[in-house]
């Protein structure tokens, strides 16, 4: 096997995979007797600008630049340490062995002791120090190191993600075994998560007391995801944190979340839950603005009213993802939605199946009067969705638009505020998009544009093209003319070369604060 040097090919003449000792022993003495190298003349933070674009490998071969790089390690401002830059690069993540993980995790604890224990005595504060490292053997160093740098130094933001070994769909004993050596290593560096302000986790059964240990001893965190974390099946979770900012939870056999108290959370995100009721409780979360709900619905699953779900929050910005399965929400009249929906300013409707009629989702419009920017995505995303004879279980619902019946508050409906309606998809439901946009049209009175975007795609199906020849927008104009107004000017938008849903949204939200 060719020799390495944090996951990257290293000079022959190198045989120390630590980061000490880089390079040709001949160049490097040749770059330290030139005293008059042009990268030793740059300022400061010019150097400093370039390091930190570099990875942590890439980042450790500066230091034989010229005698003055090799104190760049100990002036780096963002120290980013991940386990899957050292992992081989021609395997997937699925298909690595136990032997890789464990030398990405070997390289990980080497890359954060070099790095760190440069720094013992530096002036130079630490913004950002980010690690993402396998559960294992080698955790308890990589914390304690961490810990030690976080008494000595000042450290504005340190993050932890944690792997586990097994990624998917593990078995109950590989929940229970992870949850085991994840308090272990817990317990072990009380001070590093102590200052930790990002956390993420996965794969971890844990005790009925162990969250709230966690949320005891993270007393700095603002941002928590959980993937396929619990405390058994119906289990229930009780969030009390005062710093909190964003919690992501990931599957997991959580029967329900209560955020009882979390003065600053803003943004929540609920990714696929198996319970039948609401999946999570608002408590005291005022400054709560940004919600997103993704689920796929099954027959146990009852339809939620977003009113009662959200009731204490009046959220500016929420997504609402079917997988391209049942619709999951129940229409509601404007009286109930209007004290959780009166701040609502962008809404996002993702993977409504292209059998789906539409005319339910005009409940939310009428219940949101200040909403500025809808964005809907209509398609059957065969990556996601249920198929082949697994369509035939019992669990799965056949008709997907089954109670979606809804009555305006007025006959007259009108709305004032919108101002941007973005529509995505392949367009074979084509008549059904067109009687949609012109109900839309009807409503806002002051909606000028729409746009037509191609399907965003996911890793599966990035080869599908995703620009707008000529034939199709001549085909769609065409088609939507018949229906909406001349007035409204259709706009057929190129998304690039490549551009994933959630990217997309981010984009569009960033572009609409």
């Amino acid at each position: 096997m060719a020799n390495t040097h944090y996951g990257r090919p290293a000079a022959r003449a190198n045989t120390n995979p630590s980061v000490k000792g880089l390079g040709k022993s001949s160049s490097l003495d040749m770059v330290e007797a030139n005293e008059d190298d042009r990268l030793s003349k740059l300022p400061d933070d010019v150097l400093l600008n370039i390091v930190e674009r570099l990875d942590i490998a890439d980042a450790a071969r500066t230091t034989i630049l010229s005698t003055r790089w090799k104190q760049i390690p100990a002036v780096l401002s963002k120290i980013v340490i991940m386990a899957g830059s050292f992992e081989p690069k021609h395997k997937e993540w699925s298909k690595l062995t136990s032997d890789d993980i464990g030398r990405a995790n070997t390289t990980v604890l080497e890359a954060t002791r070099s790095i760190l224990e440069r720094r013992a005595g530096s002036l130079y504060p630490i913004h950002m120090l980010r690690i993402q490292f396998y559960l294992g053997d080698e955790s308890i160093l990589i914390g304690q190191t961490v810990a030690n740098t976080m008494t000595t130094q000042k450290v504005a933001s340190a993050e932890f993600t944690i792997l586990t070994k097994v990624r998917k769909k593990c078995a109950k004993n590989d929940l229970l075994t992870y949850g085991k050596q994840f308090m272990s290593f817990f317990d072990a560096c009380p001070n590093a998560f102590g200052g930790l302000v990002r956390l993420t986790l996965e794969n971890l059964r844990l005790g009925e007391s162990d969250f709230p240990k966690i949320f005891s001893m993270c007393k700095q965190l603002e941002f928590l995801s959980l993937y396929e974390c619990d405390m058994g099946i119906q289990s229930f979770l009780e969030v009390e944190h005062p710093r909190l900012g964003e919690l992501v939870i990931v599957c997991g056999r959580l029967e329900r979340v209560d955020l009882k108290w979390a003065p600053k959370l803003t943004k929540l995100k609920f990714n696929v839950f198996r319970c039948k009721d609401d999946p999570f409780c608002l408590g005291y979360v005022p400054l709560l603005h940004t919600v997103s709900i993704i689920n796929v619905a099954f027959t146990w699953h009852k339809m939620l009213k977003l009113s009662e779900l959200l009731d204490k929050a009046a959220i500016s910005n929420l997504s609402l993802d079917f997988k391209s399965e049942k619709i999951w929400v129940k229409p509601e009249g404007r009286r109930q939605l209007l004290p959780v929906f009166h701040k609502l300013r962008i809404l996002n409707l993702i993977n409504i199946a292209e059998e789906c009629d539409l005319t339910w989702t005009m409940f939310l419009l009428d219940g949101a009067p200040n909403l500025k920017e809808l964005h809907i995505l209509v398609r059957n995303h065969l990556c996601e969705m249920i198929t082949g004879k697994r369509r035939e279980l019992p669990v799965v619902c056949k008709e997907k638009d089954k109670g979606l019946e809804w009555e305006p508050s007025t006959s007259d409906f009108k709305h004032h505020n919108l101002a941007g309606l973005s529509i995505y998809g392949r367009f074979h439901a084509v008549d059904k998009l067109v009687r949609f946009a012109r109900n839309v049209v009807e409503a806002a009175v002051n909606l000028e544009d729409i746009r037509l975007y191609k399907s965003p795609v996911c890793v599966r199906c990035k080869h599908m093209l995703q620009e707008w020849t000529f034939e199709e927008t001549s085909w769609l104009r065409y088609e939507f003319s018949k229906e909406i107004p001349s007035a409204v000017c259709i706009h057929f938008p190129s998304l690039g070369k490549w551009v994933s849903w959630p990217r997309l949204c981010a984009i569009s939200i960033h572009s609409c604060c």
